[in-house]
Parts: C-alpha cells; structure tokens; sequence
C-alpha cells in the first residue's frame, strides 16, 4: 500500500544505482529527497539526472561506496562537466548533489556533505537570451488572429459569421503573458474562475511556482479578449474547468491545454503574421516586461507584477538597451 503514494509508476533509475544504496536507511532516505521533499516536476528530474551522472562517473573511477566520496571526488566531477555543459548546467548539477548530500546527513546516512566545500564555475547573467517582440509586432500578431469566421450568405447576400472559438482563445492566452507577465504554465494552469470582476474591474488569478496565488487587475485589452473568448466558448458556468482547453476535434472531448499546445499554436500565428524572431512561450513575458519599462514603468511594479523574488530577475527581461546598441551600430556609415 505504502508503494501508490508515490508519484513513479516504477523506482526511478537513480534508486537502483548502488552508490546511493548501500542499505535501506539510505535507498529510503534517497527516495523520500526526490519524492517528498521536491515537489517541481523539471527540479526533480534534473536533479535525478544530476545523481545519475555522479553515480555513473563515481562508478568509471572505481568509486562504490558512499562513504568514500569525498570533496575532491566532488570537484573533479564538476570539473568534468565543465568540458561537457554549459556553466548554467554544471551549477545545477552541483546544487542537486548538494541538496542530495544534505538530505543524507541531516537522515545520519553520513556524517558529511563531501558536495559543501566545492565551487561551482562562475557564471553572471546580466541580460535574457528569451527572444523579445517589438511592441508594434506584438500588436500585428494580436490583430492578424481572427476572431470572426464566414459560414456562408444570408438570403440578403449579405456574409454570415460567427465568433472563431479558436482564435478568441488564443488572443485571449496570448492577451494573459503580454499584460499579466504571466508564466505559460501558470497561464495553462488558470481555472475559469480565476478570471472575476473585482471593484467593477477584470482581474486574473495565476498560480504560480511554489504554491504561491498572483492576483492583478486587468488591462483593458486583456479584459476584452477574456470576457469575448468567455462568452463565445460557453464556459461562464464551469468555474472549475479549465480556461484555456483544446477544441476537442481529435479526440472528442476537450482538454486542459499543455505547454506543447500552446507552443504549437504560437508558432502557428508568428507565421501567419509574417513575424521572422524565433519566439517561444516566455517570449510574451518578457515582451511585456519590456514594454512596460520603455513606457516609464518603474521596476520595483514590474517585479512585482511579474512575481519575481529578486529585482535582477525582473532586469533580465528589461532590452531597452538593445535599441540603443542598434542606433549605435548604425552609425558606422560605409
């Protein structure tokens, strides 16, 4: 019975190596780090691979029990790494191992955390790499989703139409990251009742990481794109459905959007629109970000706004200074 709790239809790879069971004190301490203590799905799977390389390079140098890790084993893995993946990668490995290591000396499996001491490579980010709209290109991909569909003529001769359900919901999901700066999945992950009308105003509700509820107003955009999509989707009386779900064609019953959809059908309207930036999901977030900022926006309502803990996490979707370096290389008159 004790087996259904956990959240692994089988015993992930990383419990069956023997460096981090050398008994059941410590397969079960191993089990309960990466199912009871982290809860995000991405962290634990990077960080199950983070164990995984370990133990596999721990094994090609002759290394098999746990208690014979030490430091120096640690900082030539890490080294290691550093001619295989980015610094970025190689920080993460090494933050998993020393979550692991702690988790099995505060459980008395051992005495040290052999991962404490080591550093990993230095890597300072001062600017995003997530691709960034225009404004104006922001706009044109909005306005080129139609939102209307022909079905025919009327007796007058005069054209039919009726509300496209598709492009109302993708104007309206996009509509969410441009002026909420909302994260995809805490976009995918809104009910419908985390749209409501508070002091006679649209706000949205987004879950984000961690547990933590966001809540803030509506622009007046984005009011519009949600009460139309809303009330051509039908859905004003399933408060506990999905807001954003597929249309049911393929499968015959409709469905929470998944990240992958959402990928798909942005991809699908930048072409349409004509737009060449290969953009993405976090694309809208920081076009948002952006905007606001190069509008006067101050950073501290963009930071919060965007549910960001830090002040540099906000700035690193700030590229104002990217028009200024383009104004600059123009000069160079040839």
């Amino acid at each position: 019975m004790a087996s259904e709790l956990v959240p692994f239809p089988a015993p992930p790879p990383v419990f069956q190596v023997a460096l981090f069971t050398p008994t059941p004190k410590a397969a079960k301490r191993v089990l309960e780090f990466f199912t009871a203590q982290i809860n995000n799905d991405h962290t634990r799977k990077a960080y199950m691979n983070a164990a995984r390389r370990f133990a596999e390079w721990c094994e090609a140098h002759k290394i098999s029990q746990l208690a014979d890790v030490h430091p120096f084993h640690v900082a030539a893995f890490i080294k290691y790494l550093q001619g295989e993946f980015a610094p970025p990668t190689v920080k993460q490995h090494l933050a998993g191992l020393r979550m692991l290591f702690d988790w099995l000396v505060t459980g008395h499996v051992l005495d040290v955390n052999p991962a404490h001491a080591v550093r990993g490579p230095k890597y300072v980010v001062k600017k995003g790499k997530t691709p960034v709209l225009t404004a104006d290109e922001a706009r044109e991909l909005l306005d080129h989703i139609k939102i209307v569909r022909n079905t025919g003529r009327r007796e007058d001769g005069t054209e039919a139409e009726e509300p496209d359900l598709v492009g109302l919901r993708d104007r309206a999901l996009i509509g969410v990251m441009v002026y909420s700066f909302a994260r995809i999945n805490a976009v995918l992950e809104m009910k419908v009742r985390d749209y409501f009308v508070q002091g006679r105003r649209g706000w949205v509700r987004l879950h984000e990481k961690g547990g933590k509820e966001h809540e803030l107003p509506c622009h007046h955009n984005l009011e519009q794109y949600l009460d139309e999509y809303i009330a051509a989707a039908g859905i004003a009386g399933d408060p506990e459905g999905p807001l954003f779900r597929t249309t049911g064609r393929k499968t015959g019953e409709q469905q929470p959007m998944w990240q992958q959809d959402a990928y798909r059908m942005i991809q699908r309207r930048a072409r349409a629109a004509g737009i060449k930036t290969r953009i993405g999901n976090h694309t809208f977030r920081a076009t948002g970000i952006t905007t606001y900022l190069k509008n006067d926006g101050k950073l501290e309502y963009a930071q919060t706004m965007a549910n960001h803990s830090s002040p540099r996490t906000t700035k690193l979707y700030d590229r104002r200074d990217e028009e200024i370096s383009l104004d600059e290389v123009e000069r160079i008159v040839i």
